[in-house]
């Protein structure tokens, strides 16, 4: 007889049917990607294995162990950040608004790493295809991140350079026609051990779940939101349901809509608004409207855990928007 492969248990933990199938423990879920990230694994069991965790739904302990295997491989120097952005979805209906929240704050010297992925999904904007309008570059490694992160306070580096097996498991999005659990491990990975993290959800169910894996994973500070097209962008003409983290605490929060009635969409979308909105060429109601919701929620949580009420965030993001450099990009 074949000897069983190794891998093998950790798809039989997950597809024993309804009574014997459970999820992986956290050393189970580290050991598991550990093979996958080491090339040990066939591809037969690796798509077996992302469909029976994404049938079930994640549990935070597995992706703890998921995250816990990345972090190993990973070799980046040391570097101070201020805030880790996640954007893995990509925009369909809106632009991706913000991106310029993150600039402004990175304008006022706040230290943004931000990761991601595109092209997986037709039809998306996706932030790293956004840079270059702003003559920002997507970093090819840890040296340049470091070196954009002096320049302009933001470097990006995409998954496919940063882990690139996990982003070859994102691009099997058309292939398997779902998402698999790939896409929410990515956006909780924090590789830099920023003390403050910011990511965005589309399903209810996940926002919780990302919120659950940050404390265990040690985040001190954490914002889910369920934002514009799963990204971390505020909806100012819907309410907002935002999950935090703050100092190891859980809690949960819906910020009122800016704007009392649903905005027209645009029928074509054109980045290039995004630099002319900047530059004050333009305006845009939805777009003003994104970029000071969102910013408030993340001014929020750099506070590091400082109450006062929604609206004085609001205010101050406003401000900050209003005082940016126009003539930046």
């Amino acid at each position: 007889m074949n000897q069983e492969h190794p891998f093998a248990p950790y798809v039989r933990i997950l597809g024993k049917g309804k009574k014997g199938s459970r999820s992986l423990t956290t050393e189970e879920a580290e050991t598991a990607m550990g093979m996958i990230l080491d090339q040990q694994v066939l591809p037969e069991q690796l798509g077996a294995f992302l469909m029976l965790i994404r049938m079930k739904e994640e549990a935070p302990e597995e992706l703890m162990g998921f995250a816990q295997a990345v972090r190993a491989r990973l070799s980046p120097p040391d570097m101070a950040v201020d805030l880790d952005w996640s954007t893995y979805a990509g925009k369909k209906r809106r632009l991706p608004w913000f991106l310029l929240a993150a600039l402004v704050l990175a304008g006022q010297g706040i230290r943004i790493f931000m990761h991601g992925a595109h092209g997986h999904t037709p039809g998306r904007i996706y932030t790293q295809d956004m840079l270059k309008l702003f003559g920002l570059d997507v970093a090819d490694d840890w040296q340049q991140v470091k070196q954009h992160l002096e320049k302009h306070s933001i470097a990006f580096m995409s998954i496919d350079t940063m882990v690139p097996k996990l982003g070859e498991l994102i691009a099997l999005r058309p292939v398997l026609g779902l998402r698999s659990p790939v896409h929410t491990l990515c956006r909780l990975l924090n590789p830099l051990a920023a003390p403050c993290c910011v990511d965005g959800v589309f399903h209810p169910p996940y926002a919780p779940m990302h919120q659950r894996t940050a404390q265990l994973l040690g985040t001190r500070y954490s914002l889910t939101i369920r934002g514009d097209g799963g990204e971390a962008e505020m909806k100012p003409d819907s309410d907002s349901e935002l999950h935090w983290v703050c100092d190891g605490e859980l809690s949960e929060e819906f910020w009122p809509r800016l704007y009392d009635q649903r905005l027209v969409r645009e029928d074509e979308l054109d980045p290039q608004d995004l630099v002319r909105f900047w530059r004050g060429e333009i305006s845009h109601e939805y777009g003003e409207g994104a970029v000071v919701s969102t910013l408030a929620g993340v001014l929020r949580l750099l506070s590091k855990g400082e109450q006062k009420p929604m609206q004085e965030w609001v205010q101050q993001a406003f401000k900050l928007w209003q005082g940016r450099n126009k003539q930046a990009f």
